[in-house]
């Protein structure tokens, strides 16, 4: 085998470089003369599938500890005929710290076996790899779990089946792997306050695999894998599609079939309701799951699941089995985009506002933290890290707790008010820090075939549809159907750093709709940036285990799903939320008739009033850190 990857190399390093010579050695010739190189071996689980690994280990006899990354990504060292070498970049970056990097295809992804189930993959996967992992000579029996996104999102339930060499995780913007937490039944990004999020239906698009696509047979070994990887590999260029017109498509479960998507797993998973029992097997996890394994966790404020994601790591602090590891849980939150950690500048822009330098020693903290947990190395980098790291935006500084939110954090309520006008920016919406004795409603139309356009926000992955990040509202805002209230000007700057509750009282003359919630800061010239936003479906009101209708004209008392956020609202500033009933396609539209949503075609108006003052608490509560 060792002259089969030799000749590889070679050949990789006569076809790649010698056309256009450079005195930088390629990253595959770097890694050849360092770490022993095994790409394509096929790792078996308990059933006999076998998953697709790559192996980079540093050369000699001596055990080293592994760097784990399983992902649903092609990893492959070739794409479309060409050398890539990222993965061999991460690869050598490891190799040289004195690691093992184990990189793995999931269960029916590119060259791995068998059939692949987002979000429902088997767990026994996790523990037969490391079982598999640990039984290897080169393996010191230690694992350290590493990944973003999707390559994250398995990384707890893996770690809840308590395997003995799993050592530590780094799971990064992991929202996709939480199923319920707490408050939060997000069932891995699917849902948020009972409404779908409308990120899966695109993303889906260019990742699931169609069941007729072609595949390579069952069997193949590794010597005839290495050569075909060199011409498949497996993961074709779907054409482009204008995600701002697709997404509009109804019913929603045919979107991926109209604009001649693959066939796959999106059409059953889009019918499942948010206490399907089918979230309740694979790989999500869930709070009532077990937890025993020191983390880093890693959040950025503009990601989809800051929120969820952030209650997960309060989750492990509190509930971890021992105590070791309950003292071992640490937070970093960013203010950037989903992934996007290591993309921040000195003049970090997130969306359209600056937010100054965020950037951060995250390669010198992740070693230290392998290095302690996977070699027994300790050092002075984890020692000196507080548990919680978080940057405040309108600040623009890194900062540090004990916990979140910050223990100096006070909630502190501002209330609806108005003459029943709230409607627009314009309108005479206000927060106020007392409840008004008077009580009165705010009125809108909501029409799920015109709604409230997304502009900006906590998003991933909806392609051209939605621009995350901080956009300036003021346009949206002179829309009827939302209400604006706001502070007067602040007379000393105001920090808001933590968690965020709000109770809103709404009627309606339909069956079922939605309420959707924003928090701007203001700026003294009217420029409006969103922090965060939320949404809940009414007849989830009482819980996600049953579905309740509301009666028209009686006022329901809507807790909305809470929001999250660190931003320092400047002297001057205002404070000010967003009403509507609709956030798309951020969201989905609710229809509005009570119906499944997914297969409607057809909505109906909503007739729907905020009530406010008197026996009507509608209120925002925010954390105001006081120093």
């Amino acid at each position: 085998m060792k002259k089969i990857l030799s000749l590889f190399v070679l050949l990789l390093f006569l076809g790649t470089v010698l056309p256009g010579f450079s005195q930088e050695k390629p990253v595959l010739l770097q890694l050849d003369e360092v770490a022993v190189i095994e790409q394509k071996v096929m790792m078996p689980m308990r059933d006999g599938t076998r998953l697709a690994t790559d192996i980079y280990r540093p050369k000699g006899d001596q055990p080293v500890p592994i760097v784990f990354s399983r992902t649903p990504y092609n990893f492959n060292t070739y794409g479309n005929g060409e050398l890539n070498s990222r993965t061999m970049q991460t690869a050598l970056d490891w190799v040289k710290k004195g690691y093992a990097y184990v990189v793995q295809n999931e269960r029916g992804r590119f060259f791995s076996e068998g059939n692949w189930d987002i979000l429902g993959l088997p767990l026994t996967d996790s523990y037969d790899a490391f079982d598999w992992m640990t039984a290897q000579p080169w393996s010191n029996g230690k694992i350290g779990l590493l990944g973003c996104s999707s390559t994250a999102e398995w990384q707890m339930a893996a770690a809840s089946l308590q395997h003995p060499a799993l050592a530590a995780l780094v799971p990064q913007a992991y929202g996709a792997g939480v199923g319920k937490i707490g408050k939060f039944t997000e069932q891995g990004n699917w849902y948020r306050g009972g409404a779908g999020q409308m990120l899966f239906t695109s993303w889906l698009y260019s990742t699931q695999h169609d069941p007729l696509a072609p595949r390579l047979q069952a069997g193949i070994g590794q010597e005839d894998l290495l050569r075909l990887q060199r011409f498949y590999d497996m993961a074709p260029e779907y054409p482009k599609v204008d995600w701002k017109a697709a997404l509009s498509h109804l019913p929603v479960q045919d979107i991926i079939k109209n604009v001649n998507g693959p066939k796959g797993i999106y059409e059953e998973m889009i019918t499942r309701k948010p206490n399907d029992p089918r979230w309740y097997q694979g790989g999500l996890y869930h709070d009532n799951m077990p937890f025993d394994t020191p983390s880093m966790w890693f959040v950025s404020w503009y990601d989809v699941s800051s929120s969820p994601n952030i209650a997960l790591y309060n989750h492990a602090r509190t509930n971890a089995i021992s105590q070791m590891a309950r003292d071992n849980q640490y937070l970093v939150i960013a203010p950037v985009l989903h992934c996007s950690f290591t993309r921040a500048t000195e003049n970090t822009v997130i969306g359209q506002r600056s937010v100054g330098d965020a950037r951060w020693n995250y390669d010198e903290v992740i070693t230290a933290w392998f290095d302690r947990w996977l070699k027994g190395k300790d050092n002075d980098t984890i020692a000196k890290l507080p548990k919680v790291t978080y940057y405040t935006m309108g600040k623009n500084i890194w900062q540090s707790s004990d916990v979140w939110p910050p223990k100096e954090a006070v909630m502190t309520p501002f209330f609806l008010d108005s003459k029943g006008s709230a409607n627009t920016r314009n309108g005479d919406g206000k927060l106020v820090g007392k409840l008004p004795k008077a009580s009165i409603q705010d009125n809108y139309r909501y029409d799920p075939m015109n709604p409230v356009t997304s502009n900006g926000g906590n998003v991933c992955c909806t392609g051209n549809a939605v621009q995350g990040g901080a956009m300036d509202q003021q346009e949206m805002e002179l829309r009827d159907d939302i209400l604006v209230y706001t502070t007067d000007p602040l007379e000393t700057g105001v920090e808001v750093s933590g968690f965020i509750e709000s109770v809103l009282y709404l009627s309606s003359d339909v069956k079922d709709t939605d309420v959707t919630i924003k928090l701007i800061d203001v700026y003294p010239d009217g420029t409006a940036y969103n922090l965060d936003e939320t949404i809940q479906r009414v007849r989830y009101r009482d819980g996600y285990e049953k579905e309740v209708w509301m009666e028209k004209g009686q006022v329901y008392e809507i807790k909305l799903t809470p929001m999250s956020t660190s931003n320092y609202f400047e002297k001057g500033h205002r404070i000010r939320i967003e009403v509507s009933s609709s956030n798309f396609p951020r969201f989905d539209r609710n229809m509005n008739t009570g119906g499944n949503t997914y297969d409607e075609t057809k909505g109906i108006v909503a007739n729907n009033s905020i009530h406010h003052g008197g026996k009507f608490q509608s209120k925002i509560v925010l954390p105001i850190v006081k120093k």
